[in-house]
């Protein structure tokens, strides 16, 4: 029996793999990976991973803390109180307060109820094509997977922006203010908008700083929250910023983060204003077993170190600026490439029929990621219509490991291109 036969009869049917030959991994190293044939892979797609696959200095701080003591956060422990100091240290923006949680999934959970506590209200909006977890409450904000019986009476959607066909902030507002307004007439009321600022699930349209200003101006006047969905862009990813509501200029009122905090060991956080804290505090009793735990603060600890010892923030500046310039290259030379976008170490080129009505290529784009995965390329697609490109390496990711993407990218394209 191979092994996709036994996931079947152990975990049950569809259970989601990448590509159409699944690849079965047994190391990594850095932004290398390796299957049970010793194949080498370039990973161009995992962000949990942030530092690297298997980074020593995050290994051994695992091993350390988990020889010496794990428990949970009912007994006194320094580690989450210097982490935590560290982490709410890296905000320009008032906040003093955290839960720390397993999964970003449960952050999200979390702040949602913040949000519902602070305002009295239950209704959130959230656009058309995101995902913020898998909880009751939060995977009835996803279209892509919704659960069982869809949304809520609480839940609004509002249309995703896209910025290679047109994406007008102030019309994104309207549609807002539309929702409230249909929250409000329902008597569900508004509690909250729930966004990742870098729009990665959306397909990361390029959004200028202040085209939410007008989105969120809406939301305040209605006495609703923002809260900021950071799994996928935060911890220096886009390379300017450190989070990615800095890069569009937006001040959350409560930010959840998740995967790249331990470097793979599952940790997350809800992190917002004392105020907010304080009111959730007194009508919740939230207790989290694991999360919080001293081996989860212990690799989330040396992730920040690496990351500034490493100067991983610059580095996905500088080769990120380095690949999108040669993805546009490529653009210049393959018609299928309409538009090149995204910052950092998190870019995207969408895949197009013709450019002139920027028709999407769906079925194209899937062949191209299981092409490169045959090539020894790991990546994937997402956005709207899953036609582009998603390309997430880890933060250490090189100029020499760009070339070798772009060079295989430009093989495919040359080879597969209808």
């Amino acid at each position: 029996m191979d092994l996709t036969d036994r996931r079947k009869r152990l975990l049950g049917p569809n259970v989601p793999t990448f590509y159409d030959e699944p690849v079965h991994l047994v190391r990594g190293q850095g932004v290398w990976l390796w299957d049970a044939d010793g194949r080498k892979y370039l990973d161009c797609y995992n962000n949990v991973p942030h530092v690297g696959h298997c980074h020593p200095t995050v290994v051994e701080a695992i091993a350390r803390q988990a020889a010496t003591l794990n428990t949970h956060t009912r007994y006194l422990h320094t580690g989450i109180l210097d982490y935590l100091e560290r982490l709410l240290a890296s905000f320009d923006i008032p906040m003093q307060n955290a839960i720390l949680t397993c999964t970003g999934s449960e952050a999200n959970d979390i702040a949602l109820r913040m949000a519902q506590t602070v305002t009295g209200a239950r209704g959130i909006i959230a656009t058309d094509h995101t995902y913020h977890g898998n909880t009751m409450a939060v995977s009835q904000l996803s279209r892509t997977s919704p659960p069982t019986g869809g949304s809520g009476d609480h839940i609004r959607h509002v249309p995703t922006p896209d910025s290679y066909r047109g994406a007008d902030g102030a019309e994104f507002a309207a549609h807002i203010a539309s929702a409230i307004a249909e929250l409000q007439a329902s008597g569900q009321g508004f509690s909250a908008l729930m966004l990742d600022p870098f729009f990665a699930n959306e397909g990361f349209p390029d959004l200028p700083k202040g085209w939410l200003d007008p989105a969120l101006k809406v939301v305040r006047e209605a006495g609703g929250l923002f809260i900021a969905d950071e799994v996928q862009p935060g911890f220096g990813r886009t390379g300017d910023d450190f989070w990615g509501h800095q890069r569009i200029g937006v001040v959350p009122d409560i930010v959840t983060m998740g995967k790249p905090m331990g470097n793979g060991h599952p940790i997350a956080c809800v992190a917002t204003s004392g105020e907010i804290m304080q009111a959730f505090r007194a009508n919740n009793r939230y207790f989290n077993t694991f999360g919080g735990n001293p081996v989860s603060c212990a690799a989330a600890s040396a992730t920040l170190d690496v990351l500034e010892a490493e100067g991983l923030q610059e580095n996905a500046r500088v080769v990120g600026e380095y690949l999108r310039t040669g993805l546009r290259k490529l653009a210049g030379k393959h018609e299928v490439i309409g538009d090149v976008r995204g910052a950092g170490l998190f870019l995207g080129a969408e895949l197009v029929c013709d450019r002139t009505h920027k028709t999407p290529a769906p079925e194209f784009v899937g062949r191209v990621v299981n092409s490169l995965r045959q090539e020894g390329i790991l990546l994937s697609s997402g956005g709207r219509n899953y036609t582009t490109l998603k390309i997430r390496p880890p933060m250490p990711f090189s100029q020499e490991n760009a070339d070798v993407l772009l060079a295989t990218l430009d093989m495919v394209l040359d080879r597969d291109a209808p």
